[in-house]
């Protein structure tokens, strides 16, 4: 393969982006240099911290340069590789989504295993996300057997994942609160022993309730 397709920043929009804030753009696949090993992804990451970063405006992660290609969170299969320590064929975890075809040191790569899960679980479940739940709700809030655990914004990444290990923690009892029909009936069949919409009435009250 020769042709390397991107997803560039076209524009900083103004409320909800929309198909003219992305260009689509060709390109030359990568040589990798020493050290380096060239990715193609198969599953990209799309976040809602991706919104923030299309405004020119100081945060805890640059924004996204105009006219250059998106990264974010992807997984893929190494084709090309000049480092000792990753070999073709190796599936990694890294940060250039975005892109048909990355470029990276592979200091920036970690192999995983697809045996294990679908390798799309890397960017979820087996990944930031998962990690995120499993330490707020076992190590942070040092949940114990038998507790009863309250998730807000229940129906997200982290949030649907926190109420899930909990159940498999054993918890008593756990809640969640979303904010649609919708997502409340996703976290019953999750297996939350409670929901609610918050938008139904004060939070306390339908806590209380549940």
């Amino acid at each position: 393969m020769t042709s390397n397709r991107e997803i560039h920043l076209a524009s900083r929009p103004q409320g909800w982006p929309t198909e003219d804030t992305f260009r689509l753009v060709e390109t030359e696949v990568p040589t990798p240099g020493p050290g380096q090993i060239v990715v193609r992804n198969q599953y990209m990451s799309v976040d809602p911290y991706m919104r923030g970063r299309m405004n020119d405006v100081k945060s805890y992660v640059a924004p996204f340069a105009l006219d250059a290609p998106l990264d974010g969170a992807a997984i893929g299969e190494v084709v090309a590789s000049e480092a000792a320590d990753i070999a073709v064929g190796t599936t990694v975890l890294h940060g250039l989504g975005w892109r048909e075809y990355a470029l990276l040191d592979a200091t920036a790569a970690r192999p995983v295993d697809p045996s294990v899960a679908p390798v799309s679980a890397y960017l979820s479940v087996l990944g930031m996300t998962g990690l995120t739940a499993y330490a707020g709700l076992l190590e942070v809030a040092a949940m114990k057997p038998g507790e009863t655990v309250f998730v807000s914004a229940a129906a997200g990444a982290v949030g649907s994942l926190v109420g899930q290990i909990a159940k498999l923690k054993g918890a008593g009892r756990v809640v969640g609160s979303a904010g649609s029909p919708a997502k409340v009936e996703r976290l019953r069949a999750l297996g939350f022993d409670a929901a609610f919409d918050y938008h139904d009435g004060p939070v306390r009250e339908s806590l209380r309730a549940a």
